[in-house]
């Protein structure tokens, strides 16, 4: 029950919800991408970031002073597998998250360093 949870808590916020997406949509992003595509806060990106991941719905890899995040669908549980499953089904031509396709085509089109600063 505790992980179900979890999972709900993580899914009730848009922002949350348009992480995902977009870590459906590229496979993995960095945190600074996610800051310009959401265009909120670092600290609220993290605070969303944080709870997606003790939702266990993202994983993360810090690759020297950067921190990329993809879906954990590697090692998730069934719970977890069908929570993401769902919300790529339901929400995958909603038009906000075609307007952050566009947005993150527009970032991924500038190095990472670029953007993030060296």
């Amino acid at each position: 029950m505790f992980e179900f949870m979890n999972i709900t808590k993580a899914l009730a916020d848009e922002n949350r919800v348009r992480i995902l997406m977009a870590l459906n949509g590229q496979g993995e992003l960095c945190v600074c991408q996610l800051i310009d595509m959401l265009k909120l806060a670092p600290s609220t990106v993290s605070k969303h970031l944080f709870i997606l991941r003790n939702a266990r719905l993202v994983n993360g890899r810090k690759e020297g002073r950067w921190m990329y995040y993809r879906l954990n669908t590697d090692e998730a549980s069934s719970i977890v597998t069908g929570a993401l499953e769902w919300i790529i089904r339901s929400v995958d031509e909603a038009p906000s998250i075609r307007q952050d396709d566009e947005r993150l085509s527009e970032i991924l089109s500038e190095p990472t360093a670029l953007r993030c600063g060296s």
